[in-house]
């Protein structure tokens, strides 16, 4: 059976040295202190190895089960879901109003990270509800929060988004889902929803689905789409379930990976629903919750590979192949270990050094989250350019981790006995779903760059500036980080100048090198990552704390990415220079 080991000191390190965020004066981040947040990740992180890792298998292997209408989940995810109910967990960062505790969304996206990277398939049930708390508490009426936000809070009730049709994926404007009114200010929700993840399941009393509909008078695009609450069973005036409602499962998905959740294909046929938010306006409403689970479906990218590279270097450390060609390294033994050799040591550190620089970026993200919700329009404005960035960069990197690390275990790697076959498979999802990383490339390159005059992608060419400048004279990191950042930074803003000389007269210029654009642009924010981490472990060793050891590996990891993963900032470039040319250059009968 795979293992899985926590990163909490990882974690410290960024929450503490790098981010400061009992120093950040924002509400409620005076009380993360050290020993609370260690007290919250080391609980979080034995729930995780204990509990939910050892599920994982479980889950891969068994997958849900449709019997007579009824979905079943993996033997043990039950009780599991218990204790993490029981631990709070569900209700980390939620209101206190509705049965939260009130605690910072980073610190939520921390403890989400250590019960993904265990069982990124049983997560995927409270991760879900969290995101339609989050719309319902945004767009809800008081009536309507006080009716469901409790019961999900504490995942009692779980919560789902229904938006994909058979034949409308990411052009929601095709959407045939119709919402018929009632005079008691109801909907009849009648259509086919697929791909739909805890769409049912026996681990909660009920299932609360968002979905969107058409309702009369709304248009054909997507400014006519409505959202609604459609309850698998139908709630009493006095919080009580009452009769079904008219919503049911006509089949589970037979899927590639996240074999432990339940992928439902969701038939409603006159279910009762409400509307959530303003009529017509559905859209604005669901992307509430699709903007959360973007920046969610980054975390899995990087978290599930997580693990997949802790397999690796301890497959690495013991499997005996070849001897090292600089002398036996294990002279007693018939060979050495591969961590020996150098191009196993190419591989895991390459995997080393995107997940640290991954966990920091994410975690960034979610501190301008928080800033966000204190009302500081700035971070607002720049979590919005860069969520398409961090969903879109973060899981095509964590998908090729989690296949390099299979990769170091050679044909062991392709047998299901070790494991490493789930962590790609399951990877390989979040390439996909809650927008297309492709989408996500035309998304950031279409819309956020000019969003708001460009003013979010000029601040972040300002922070860039003048985190340079400020730093830029520090010896023992100008020549390994502060340099080349510099010229990383100076790529993808000539890759923002070439889009805005050619965009306007040939579109097809600007999106031909949109994916291109992405990575370039992921590839800076993690140079900045690593900039900021250098920083703060110089700083400590110069004051002579901490580890020493964990600090200078944390440098050493640095320097590799910086210097043999950031130059890659100069191949996006010259391919989005190349312009639309040789991408639009055959006829589709040339294919």
């Amino acid at each position: 059976m795979p293992i899985y080991n926590a990163p909490t000191r990882d974690m410290q390190f960024i929450l503490h040295d790098v981010l400061n965020v009992s120093q950040s004066g924002l509400p409620g981040h005076d009380e993360l202190d050290r020993d609370f947040t260690d007290a919250i990740l080391e609980a979080a992180g034995k729930l995780a190895e204990e509990v939910l890792a050892p599920l994982n298998t479980v889950g891969d292997q068994q997958g849900c089960v449709l019997e007579n209408g009824v979905v079943r989940t993996p033997k043990g995810f039950s009780e599991a879901f218990e204790q993490m109910k029981e631990g709070g967990w569900t209700a980390l960062d939620c209101d206190p109003e509705y049965g939260g505790q009130g605690m910072p969304y980073l610190l939520g996206v921390a403890t989400g990270e250590l019960f993904v990277s265990a069982n990124m398939a049983f997560n995927m049930y409270q991760g879900l509800t969290h995101g339609a708390y989050s719309a319902i508490h945004a767009h809800g009426t008081d009536a309507q929060k006080q009716t469901y936000l409790p019961k999900m809070v504490s995942c009692e009730w779980t919560g789902t988004m229904n938006l994909t049709e058979p034949h409308a994926g990411t052009d929601l404007g095709m959407l045939r889902t119709k919402a018929e009114p009632q005079a008691d200010g109801s909907y009849l929700i009648t259509g086919q929803k697929i791909f739909i993840s805890a769409g049912d399941h026996d681990m909660s009393e009920n299932v609360i689905h968002l979905v969107l509909a058409k309702a009369p008078g709304g248009g054909e695009s997507t400014k006519g789409i409505s959202l609604f609450i459609v309850p698998k069973f139908l709630v009493n005036e006095d919080g009580s379930l009452g009769e079904r409602n008219a919503v049911s499962v006509g089949n589970i998905e037979e899927k590639m990976g996240i074999h432990g959740n339940s992928t439902c294909v969701m038939n409603y046929d006159g279910a009762k629903g409400w509307l959530l938010g303003d009529l017509h306006k559905g859209m604005r409403a669901m992307f509430t919750m699709m903007n959360e689970a973007r920046v969610g479906v980054g975390l899995q990218g990087y978290a599930v590979a997580v693990p997949a590279y802790q397999n690796a270097v301890a497959y690495a450390k013991d499997r005996l192949q070849g001897r090292a060609v600089t002398g036996d390294a294990n002279p007693k033994g018939p060979a050495d270990p591969l961590i020996v050799h150098p191009d196993i040591r190419r591989s895991l550190m390459d995997q080393k050094s995107f997940l640290e620089g991954a966990r920091m970026m994410t975690f960034w993200g979610a501190h301008m989250i928080d800033r966000a919700h204190s009302g500081d329009a700035a971070a607002e404005g720049m979590i919005s350019l860069l969520t398409p960035v961090l969903k879109g960069f973060l899981t095509d990197k964590g998908f090729d981790t989690a296949v390099m690390a299979q990769q170091v275990f050679g044909g062991h790697g392709y047998i299901e006995e070790h494991g490493m076959s789930q962590f790609v498979r399951d990877a390989r999802i979040t390439m996909i779903y809650e927008g297309a990383n492709g989408v996500q490339a035309l998304d950031l390159v279409g819309r956020k760059l000019a969003a708001d005059g460009g003013k979010p992608v000029m601040a972040f060419f300002e922070m860039v500036k003048g985190f340079c400048k400020e730093h830029g004279a520090n010896e023992k990191l100008a020549a390994d980080f502060i340099e080349p950042l510099k010229a990383a930074s100076k790529d993808l803003q000539t890759a923002g100048m070439f889009f805005m000389q050619n965009g306007m007269k040939n579109p097809n210029a600007a999106l031909s090198g949109s994916y291109d654009f992405m990575h370039l642009f992921g590839q800076t924010v993690m140079g900045l990552m690593w900039a900021q981490m250098a920083v703060a472990a110089q700083a400590k060793l110069d004051a002579g704390e901490g580890d020493a050891q964990f600090l200078n590996t944390k440098l050493a990891t640095g320097r590799y990415f910086m210097k043999r993963q950031l130059p890659i900032t100069a191949t996006h470039l010259a391919r989005i220079q190349s312009g639309a040319e040789p991408v639009m250059a055959l006829d589709a009968e040339q294919f």
